[in-house]
């Protein structure tokens, strides 16, 4: 039987009440064994339930509860998986993993394909590690949206893109889901020469048979490191051929919205920077289904600043000026010339604060790596320190370990700080949050 230690108890719980406490460990919830938090949430849903727990003294204790449907019981767990997280047996032509250098920590060489990080953090999977029992329970729990990767609907190229002979037959679960109506979104990492051209028009087809129930499809281009030595040769795409991929995606939106209202596949921002063409409309994005693949980021981000700032004029009291100062945002090359763009808008309303953008070139992974999230510390202190920063540093979220004050090689904020010596603020990722870091100095004065 499995067992599942408890590391706290919320204040006012159900728990607490119980006298349920950090150490005890999970035994059974209405009978039935947990397998992890999944199951958990699932038998601790119904109004009536009968929870066993052993205590640290060894006592085990039948708990009767009778509360809400849906009321949580108000226990966390020391695994938050509640089981052991399920790594990748895929060889991708593509995985951004197997393009790191040696001597980084640990956790950034786990590969997950664990479905159950698709429903708890938006992970996409490839379906090839999922099991029949896996398959089962998310359709008897009527989980979604999950998400896959999907990369070719072309079951014998999928397999050689994947190096898995299973991968192919993987394709089968997309149907098993469609007809159990779990809701699903795709994503399609475009290889240059692999999966393109006729080949992602086929995929695109072949996806269109599963909407609405799959929602939307992402086509991002791949991430290439210069740590590719002995991997396959995969070359990055042109402007010309950006072109070529927008205009494929646009031609298949009309058919999508004609048919079902959808704009349904999605061409990551990135494709619009590298052909130089406008970014779309924000009804364009079906309600930004997909914004951790950066499909619409940047134009949630411009409409998010836009609203921001015209708040923030609109509620500055009348005759108060905003102190004078200077201010440099550091970012990926990909998002700097949205960002340049907003802070002009910025400083014809508040000239007193001047900001430059300065764009951070990657070369730690390579200059084709453009997002700010994949940025190392040791790039942005060689490329900042000696130059006029101004008053204070403005820094992305996503270039810190989530949760931590710790860039990708293990540079902390604090070392950052003393290098540079500058204050440095991170911002969260609405544009609004970018208004109001900008504005901080008129926020904070008297």
């Amino acid at each position: 039987m499995k067992e599942h230690v408890i590391d706290r108890i919320l204040t006012g719980s159900i728990a607490e009440e119980l006298e349920v406490e950090p150490g005890d460990v999970l035994l059974s919830v209405n009978g039935h064994e947990i397998e992890d938090v999944f199951d958990y949430h699932f038998y601790t849903n119904e109004e009536y339930l009968t929870v066993v727990i052993r205590k640290q003294n060894g006592e085990e204790w039948e708990l009767d509860i009778e509360k809400e449907y849906e009321d949580d019981l108000g226990i966390e767990f020391k695994n938050g998986l509640m089981d052991d997280y399920k790594s990748c047996h895929n060889k991708c032509i593509f995985c951004f993993i197997d393009q790191m250098p040696k001597g980084m920590r640990d956790t950034l060489y786990f590969k997950d394909d664990d479905s159950r990080l698709s429903f708890l953090q938006g992970n996409y999977v490839t379906l090839t590690n999922m099991k029949e029992h896996d398959l089962e329970r998310i359709i008897a729990y009527k989980l979604g949206p999950i998400n896959i990767s999907v990369q070719t609907t072309n079951p014998q190229l999928r397999c050689r893109m994947l190096n898995n002979r299973f991968a192919g037959e993987a394709l089968l679960k997309i149907d098993r889901l469609y007809q159990a109506g779990i809701p699903m979104n795709g994503q399609i990492v475009l290889c240059k020469g692999v999966n393109d051209g006729e080949e992602l028009e086929r995929s695109i087809r072949d996806l269109m048979r599963y909407m609405p129930v799959m929602e939307s499809v992402s086509v991002v281009p791949v991430g290439l490191s210069r740590f590719r030595e002995g991997l396959y040769p995969l070359e990055p795409f042109t402007r010309e051929e950006a072109e070529e991929v927008l205009v494929m995606i646009h031609r298949f939106q009309e058919l999508c919205m004609e048919r079902c209202g959808l704009h349904f596949i999605h061409a990551s921002d990135e494709w619009y920077l590298l052909a130089d063409k406008e970014l779309p409309g924000e009804e364009n994005y079906d309600g930004y289904l997909q914004l951790e693949n950066g499909v619409g980021m940047l134009r949630l981000l411009k409409t998010e600043f836009e609203e921001g700032l015209q708040e923030a004029v609109r509620q500055i009291p009348s005759g108060r000026q905003p102190l004078n100062s200077r201010v440099t945002i550091a970012t990926g090359c990909l998002a700097a010339p949205v960002i340049e763009e907003l802070t002009e808008k910025f400083m014809e309303s508040f000239p007193q604060i001047q900001v430059q953008v300065i764009p951070i070139v990657n070369y730690f992974f390579g200059e084709h790596i453009t997002v700010a999230g994949l940025l190392t510390g040791q790039d942005l202190i060689g490329q900042l320190k000696g130059k006029n920063l101004g008053d204070r540093l403005l820094l992305p979220c996503s270039m810190l370990r989530s949760g931590e004050e710790v860039f990708l090689d293990d540079v902390t904020l604090t070392q950052m700080t003393e290098v540079l010596n500058i204050e440095i603020n991170i911002v969260k990722s609405g544009g609004q949050d970018l208004v109001s870091c900008l504005l901080k100095d008129l926020c904070s004065a008297d």
